[in-house]
């Protein structure tokens, strides 16, 4: 007999059904459980795990012959997410589970040998891809509920046990669909643990200035300046400054973390923006993605958030240089011998680093100790091409002993933030229809569009480019941050003091 179930493979962050193809032959002569169509290592030892959990949930498993073929065939099966659809159809082709219940559903968790059903990762890619191909119920781990809640237009049936499921399917204790009420999971006002408030960083208000304007354009940023000046500090307060995820934000980034397996079991929906720090010792594939099969790396880890690349010059070369396509496109494209993969990657970028090997090069109170080979060899380390694609390149001085003494408190976070969100609020409504979130994101048919400058302000953007040499990235970076400036500013048109603004971001000949 046969049966057909629907399970789910999940590619990149993408879903995709998989038909689960159950043959039960009463009649063979040897007890065989055979399961085709490119399984790994886990998906084949789900024939143990099945035969145990029917058996232990009080369920015949007859010990004849199965054939169970995952289509299409040659798409890679990893994961023990099919172990409650393999168990499903081997059920209803044997007549324990009715064959009319299993149209239009989904069916997805592990299952342990007691017959329960346990977590497994891409829950919410998976209930995505099901609404979308049409199918009306989707079967989960009970722990997974509330994340497959989320997708709209799809019931949600949260599964303990597969006893239970068997009892709901044959209508005998149905269990109650799953809703979840997404006003409840409002992001807290209050600054997450581990984040700095702006109130708390004495001095460097000029520093302060810069991170305000990049969190409210989505600005990359370098920052650079001696040891204990206070640049980690400063970027760790970042995330603190910026608007809060709207809720297709949220979604975004919500089904990268679901994917990525690291999605707490008790916060369903992301509703802070990441802060993303790998050490200056990740390898180029964790840092944009890869392996066999590529999986998400922090560039996309970081989406709508923040990266963080703290000692940025003791980063490897090749790994620094791997991000300038996703700095430019704002997608990162993984390709490998099994096929290609798109994921997103629109971050904030951060960058700290030294001045020199030493760390005292510029520095008001130490003297350097390095020669100029070694300061030309350390700031070499970071290329013309990828500065060029940062917006905002920041000298953060020492601060001062009196200011550090000063126990005035300055503005909070969260007074910074509400200026933010009013700019953001006026980018969301200038960008409305393009697809576009911040003023970061804007091509050139935008940049040409929507920033609009003034008389007196074209004409000295005019005089500084011709002086300063700028590349025609460079002048569209400045254009887009003069914007983001002037909607700080709550200014329609780009006046000549939002302009001479954003062009002494620009870093001074030979400053790396």
């Amino acid at each position: 007999m046969l049966a057909i179930v629907h399970a789910c493979a999940v590619i990149g962050i993408d879903g995709q059904i998989v038909e689960v193809e159950t043959d039960f032959n009463p009649r063979g002569n040897l007890p065989n459980f055979t399961i085709v169509g490119l399984p790994d290592s886990a998906v084949r030892e789900s024939r143990e795990r099945v035969r145990a959990s029917i058996k232990n949930s009080g369920l015949q498993f007859p010990n004849k012959t199965y054939v169970v073929n995952l289509s299409p065939a040659d798409l890679p099966k990893q994961g023990p997410a099919y172990d409650l659809g393999i168990a499903i159809g081997v059920l209803a082709a044997t007549d324990q589970a009715p064959m009319g219940a299993l149209e239009k559903s989904l069916f997805v968790g592990e299952l342990s040998l007691d017959g329960s059903v346990r977590h497994v990762k891409g829950v919410m890619a998976m209930a995505m891809a099901a609404a979308a191909q049409g199918l009306e119920t989707i079967f989960v781990p009970a722990d997974d509920a509330n994340e497959a809640a989320l997708v709209e237009n799809i019931t949600v049936i949260p599964v303990a046990s597969l006893g239970q499921l068997i009892e709901h399917l044959y209508n005998l204790q149905p269990i109650p669909r799953h809703t979840i009420d997404l006003s409840a999971l409002d992001a807290d006002e209050s600054l997450p643990a581990g984040l700095t408030d702006f109130a708390d960083i004495k001095g460097q208000e000029t520093a302060k200035r810069a991170l305000e304007i990049a969190a409210a354009g989505n600005h990359n940023l370098r920052m650079s300046g001696p040891p204990g000046s206070g640049k980690t500090l400063l970027a760790r307060a970042i995330p603190g400054i910026l608007p809060h995820l709207s809720l297709a934000e949220a979604l975004e980034v919500t089904r990268i973390y679901s994917v990525a397996d690291m999605l707490p079991l008790d916060q369903p929906l992301m509703r802070l923006r990441p802060f993303r720090a790998p050490h200056h010792t990740i390898s180029q594939a964790g840092m944009v993605g890869g392996g066999s099969v590529p999986r998400p790396g922090e560039v996309t880890l970081a989406h709508r958030g923040v990266l963080f690349l703290d000692e940025v010059n003791e980063q490897s070369q090749h790994t620094l240089e791997a991000l300038r396509q996703p700095i430019e496109d704002r997608i990162v494209t993984i390709s490998r011998a099994k096929g290609s993969l798109t994921f997103p990657a629109n971050f904030l970028l951060v960058m700290a680093h030294n001045p020199c090997p030493c760390g005292y090069f510029g520095d008001s109170v130490r003297a350097c100790t390095c020669t100029p080979t070694m300061i030309a060899r350390y700031q070499a380390k970071l290329s013309g091409p990828l500065l060029d694609r940062i917006d905002i390149h920041l000298d953060v001085p020492r601060v001062q002993f009196d200011k550090l003494l000063n126990p005035a408190r300055a503005e909070t976070s969260a007074e910074v933030r509400r200026r933010v969100e009013s700019a953001r609020a006026r980018q969301t409504k200038r960008l409305q229809g393009t697809g576009l979130f911040a003023n970061a994101d804007m091509n050139v048919g935008e940049i040409q569009a929507l920033c609009i400058m003034s008389a007196d302000a074209t004409q000295m953007f005019n005089i500084a480019i011709r002086r300063m040499n700028l590349s025609a990235r460079s002048y569209h970076r400045v254009l887009k941050l003069s914007r983001t400036i002037a909607d700080l500013a709550e200014s329609d048109l780009i006046e000549i003091a939002h302009v001479a603004e954003a062009i002494q971001y620009r870093p001074k000949q030979g400053d790396a």
